[in-house]
C-alpha cells in the first residue's frame, strides 16, 4: 500500500471534555482511558498497521505542533501540518488533499479524528483496506458507517441503500443530531448508520469534489499548490488558511456529492465525544460507577464518572447519573443527562472569568 496515506485530525479543543479538556492541553494528548498512552499515541498506533509512519501526516493548530512531536516522536516536522486558524474539517481536508498530491499524485488518505476508540483494531484495518480497494480505483468519496447500538442525538446519520456491492452501499443522504423521536425512528428502521467521521478517497477525486461543491476552498489552495512542501509552506498557510470559510468536511462535499458511498462497520467505535460515552466505554464497579482516583468512598452512588486525583480523598453520597471531575482548580459536579450542555457553558466561563479556566 505505497500510495496509502492517514491524515490524523488534531486540532480541536474537545471542549465537551472540559475541565479535563483545556486549550492548552485538549483530550487528544490526554490519557483518557487511563492505559498509559494519550488518544492520539493509540490513533497513531493502529494506523502504522496499514502504512508506514512515513505516510501519517498529523493536521492540528500550530499551538499543539509541539505537543504533537512530543507524542509522536516518530514523526517528522515536516508531516505535521499547521493551521492557523481554527476553520473546521473542510479546509483541513483540502489543504492535506493539496499537500499529498504534491507528493504522490496516485495517493490515496483516509482522513480520522485523533480521539476515538476502536477496540478491534484488525476489524477496522481490514474495512479500511476495502475502502482503499474501492477508491483506488473507482471515483468516489467513501465514508465508514458504524451500525447504531442506541437512538444517540449526539450523532449524525447515515441513510444508505440497501443494495450494495461487496459491502459498500450508496449514500441517499446525511442527517446531523436529530432529535429523540427521529433518532429512535432512524434506528429501528435499520437503513441508518452514525457517521464517525473517518473517510476515505483518492486526492484527485476529493480535490475535485472541492472545483465542484466547495469552489471558494478549491481557489484559495489551488492558488499555492506549489508552494506546498517547499520553505515557504508555512509562511502562505499563514496567510491564506484563515480566509477559507469555516465549514465541515461534511456540509462542504459529503451533502452534495452524488458519488458517496458508505461502508457499515463494526469494530468497537465509540468517538469519545463526551463524558457519558467515556462512562459507556470505560470498566465499571458493580455499582456501574467509572472512576479514576486512588482514594474514592462512595455511598449510594451509582452510574456516575468519577475523575479526581489520585491522592485526593472523595467523599460521595447519594448521587445517580452524574459527571463528577476535580482538575484542582475546576470541579465540574454536572448531570450526565444534561452534558450537552458543557460546550455551552465553557463559553459562558470565558465571558465572565476569561481563559484561564479553559
Amino acid at each position: 500500500m505505497s500510495n496509502t496515506y492517514v491524515a490524523i485530525m488534531a486540532g480541536g479543543v474537545g471542549s465537551r471534555f472540559w475541565p479535563g479538556s483545556r486549550e492548552s492541553r485538549p483530550k487528544q494528548f490526554l490519557d483518557i482511558l487511563g492505559v498509559g498512552k494519550s488518544l492520539i499515541r493509540l490513533t497513531f498506533e493502529r494506523f502504522l498497521k496499514l502504512c508506514p509512519k512515513e505516510n501519517i501526516y498529523i493536521v492540528t493548530n500550530k499551538m499543539y505542533r509541539d505537543l504533537v512531536k512530543e507524542h509522536l516522536p516518530e514523526i517528522g516536522y515536516d508531516q505535521i501540518l499547521c493551521e492557523p486558524s481554527r476553520n473546521n474539517t473542510g479546509p483541513c481536508v483540502a489543504y492535506t488533499a493539496f499537500k499529498l498530491r504534491e507528493i504522490n499524485p496516485n495517493a490515496n488518505f483516509i482522513v480520522a479524528p485523533s480521539d476515538h476508540v476502536i477496540l478491534k483494531e484488525d476489524e477496522f484495518v481490514g474495512y479500511l483496506e476495502k475502502a482503499i480497494d474501492f477508491t483506488s480505483v473507482n471515483d468516489v468519496l467513501v465514508t465508514l458507517g458504524i451500525q447504531p447500538s442506541r437512538p444517540d442525538t449526539g450523532y449524525g446519520y447515515i441513510n444508505f441503500e440497501a443494495q450494495g456491492e461487496n459491502g459498500i452501499h450508496k449514500v441517499k443522504k446525511f442527517t446531523e443530531k436529530p432529535d429523540l423521536s427521529n433518532a429512535k425512528q432512524f434506528v429501528e428502521s435499520g437503513e441508518y448508520l452514525w457517521n464517525a467521521g473517518i473517510f476515505i478517497w483518492n486526492v484527485n477525486n476529493i480535490i475535485a469534489a472541492f472545483r465542484k461543491h466547495a469552489r471558494e476552498i478549491f481557489d484559495i489552495f489551488e492558488g499555492i499548490h506549489d508552494q506546498l512542501n517547499t520553505e515557504n509552506e508555512q509562511r502562505i498557510i499563514d496567510k491564506v488558511y484563515p480566509t477559507t470559510p469555516k465549514i465541515s468536511i461534511d456540509f462542504a462535499i459529503m451533502e452534495s456529492a452524488e458519488n458517496v458511498f458508505t461502508i457499515p462497520a463494526e469494530f468497537g467505535w465509540s468517538d469519545l465525544g463526551t463524558w457519558n460515552s467515556l462512562h459507556i466505554e470505560a470498566e465499571k464497579d458493580h455499582h456501574q460507577n467509572v472512576i479514576t482516583g486512588e482514594n474514592v468512598m462512595t455511598y449510594n452512588t451509582s452510574n456516575c464518572l468519577i475523575r479526581v486525583p489520585k491522592e485526593k480523598l472523595v467523599v460521595l453520597k447519594d448521587l445517580e447519573d452524574y459527571i463528577i471531575v476535580d482538575e484542582e482548580d475546576v470541579l465540574l459536579v454536572f448531570p450526565k443527562s444534561k452534558e450537552q450542555e458543557i460546550k455551552s457553558i465553557t463559553k459562558e466561563i470565558r465571558e465572565k472569568k476569561g481563559s484561564q479556566y479553559l
